[in-house]
């Protein structure tokens, strides 16, 4: 089968869909490290987010894809390990721009499909369940309250950068607008998708109520 989870920025999608595809044994891919090595990608060659004559023609010769070393996935951007470089504030709000550009979204199409065409992976990201893959066997949409993924979030970027937690929190309120905004493929869970609340929940407890819905639907699954 195929899965889908979907949400907002600092909602916990990166842990739960990692843990969830490792309790399946089914493979992790990480759709929005994709787009924001295009916009590390862009940002180095100081290219105009809203060129997109400029994105397409830098498409064109980027090689991005991932690679799983020592059981961790890497982003890899022309053959350079980029994993770590595309979790700066800079290349966040970059990404969440570029991510409303038809051009760069009709490229990584082909790249995601690419990837889901074996099935047996649990894709994370925006517009996975709505837009790339809407008849995913399984889509699931993961929320939680704005303070509680700034603080998610803040945690996770310790001593990486000097923003405090209510810039955290005003960078992700942006990123919110600008994702359920966009006139391309909006943030929004999918009809048919489990729509599950973060705010309270650890990521295992999480992990565990997808896995009921998995069990539920494919009993084959079970242990």
């Amino acid at each position: 089968m195929l899965i889908t989870i979907d949400g907002p920025a600092g909602a916990g999608k990166t842990t739960v869909s990692r843990i969830l595809a490792q309790r399946l044994g089914f493979r992790y891919v990480d759709t929005g490290a994709l787009y924001r090595g295009v916009a590390l990608a862009a940002l180095a060659a100081t290219i105009d987010i809203a060129d997109d004559h400029g994105l397409e023609k830098m498409l064109k010769s980027l090689t991005i894809g991932f690679v799983v070393r020592d059981g961790v996935t890497r982003l890899m951007l022309n053959e350079q390990d980029v994993t770590d470089k595309i979790r700066s504030p800079e290349v966040t709000m970059a990404a969440s721009a570029v991510s409303a550009r038809p051009v760069v979204r009709q490229h990584l199409l082909t790249v995601q499909h690419a990837l889901g065409s074996q099935k047996k992976a649990v894709f994370e990201g925006r517009d996975m369940g709505t837009v790339v893959f809407p008849d995913a066997d399984l889509k699931f949409y993961l929320d939680a309250s704005v303070e509680v993924r700034a603080m998610r979030r803040f945690n996770e970027l310790k001593g990486q950068n000097r923003q405090s937690i209510s810039q955290v929190e005003a960078d992700i309120r942006r990123r919110d607008k600008n994702d359920t905004t966009r006139a391309v493929a909006p943030l929004r869970a999918a009809e048919d998708a489990i729509v599950i609340d973060a705010s309270d929940l650890s990521a295992e407890r999480v992990v565990e109520e997808m896995l009921t819905h998995v069990q539920q639907k494919y009993p084959e699954t079970r242990g």
